[in-house]
């Protein structure tokens, strides 16, 4: 029983730098974070991302450094995301099932360079299609099953390459389980799943696209993506994507959808990730150049929020500054 004024004073805990580090109820590590990474073509090569501050596509050799560089910060995961060349992409996926394409060789490279580097890819044809979509389009139509056996084979691909862990970001319906029993048919049994669980057709991914140049040619993404205003469907996506094989559920964007990710971290055993998109990230940063916030203040605030509301695991695009940080 809670003791009343004056006997019981809150403030008696919030009394000295000390005395608050003891008593704050949630932390953050390196080992919270997953690095968001973009690979191009070319050597030597740093493209800047205008809408990202602070990010920049890079090719495969300062990507290796990076990566050395984030796991010397304590960062146990990165997840790759590949710009492919227009010339490259149609409307089947070919290129993501190239096992000489960008994509497998960057992860060789990384897993090369950094064996014990948990490497996630992402599982989705937006880089790859000439319509910017996550699936095969027939007329204005995103159909499912048929993208469903691309994406299994891109998981192989992938696996065979040396990802750690595949995350497919499509929302296409039953993909998890086509995965899940291609990598066991591929004798890839030990890749991980990182299910898109409850990924929404948000206004929050703008710098992302810029970055890959993956924007819809036509249309949005509501047909397969979900609806902003529905919470308990995350639940029923959760409970599909577990009995499926999924080994990670993922809630994306993440700021906007806390009350999503403190549903399903009642809902399930499963680790829990979530994603702290493109545009949530460019919000802090275009407010703190106004200087209406402070941006590292900003970013320990938004971090813990997200840990606090039931994540196990941090996909950020603050994730080098915030590591950094944590080693002052």
């Amino acid at each position: 029983m809670t003791a009343p004024y004056p006997l019981g004073r809150p403030r008696r805990l919030r009394a000295s730098v000390g005395l608050r580090r003891l008593t704050q109820e949630t932390t953050l590590s390196p080992a919270d974070f997953i690095a968001p990474l973009f690979v191009e073509e070319g050597t030597a090569t740093r493209t800047p991302i205008a809408s990202l501050p602070g990010h920049s596509r890079l090719t495969l050799d300062l990507l290796v450094d990076e990566c050395r560089e984030l796991y010397s910060l304590g960062i146990g995961a990165v997840l790759l995301f590949a710009k492919v060349p227009d010339a490259l992409k149609d409307n089947t996926g070919a290129e993501a099932l190239n096992p000489g394409g960008l994509y497998p060789r960057a992860i060789k490279a990384i897993k090369a360079a950094v064996p014990e580097l948990v490497v996630m890819t992402d599982i989705a044809l937006d880089p790859f299609s000439s319509y910017g979509h996550d699936g095969i389009v027939e007329g204005e139509r995103i159909v499912n099953d048929a993208t469903v056996d691309v994406l299994a084979q891109m998981a192989v691909v992938h696996a065979q390459a040396g990802a750690d862990v595949v995350a497919p970001s499509d929302m296409m319906d039953g993909r998890i389980g086509a995965i899940r029993r291609a990598l066991e048919a591929g004798g890839y049994p030990e890749v991980g799943i990182l299910a898109y669980t409850a990924k929404y057709a948000s206004c929050l991914y703008g710098p992302f696209r810029d970055a890959l140049d993956s924007a819809p040619g036509f249309g949005d993404k509501q047909t397969y993506q979900m609806q902003p205003g529905n919470a308990r469907e995350a639940l029923r996506e959760a409970a599909l994507d577990e009995a499926e094989g999924a080994d990670i559920l993922m809630v994306k964007p993440g700021l906007w959808y806390l009350d999503v990710l403190y549903r399903l971290r009642q809902a399930t055993p499963l680790p829990l990730a979530v994603y702290q998109v493109s545009g949530e990230y460019a919000q802090l940063h275009a407010t703190a150049d106004r200087g209406w916030l402070h941006l590292e203040n900003a970013m320990w605030e938004s971090l813990l929020a997200l840990k606090r509301a039931g994540a196990d695991l941090i996909a950020t695009y603050f994730a080098k500054a915030a590591a950094q940080g944590l080693q002052r």
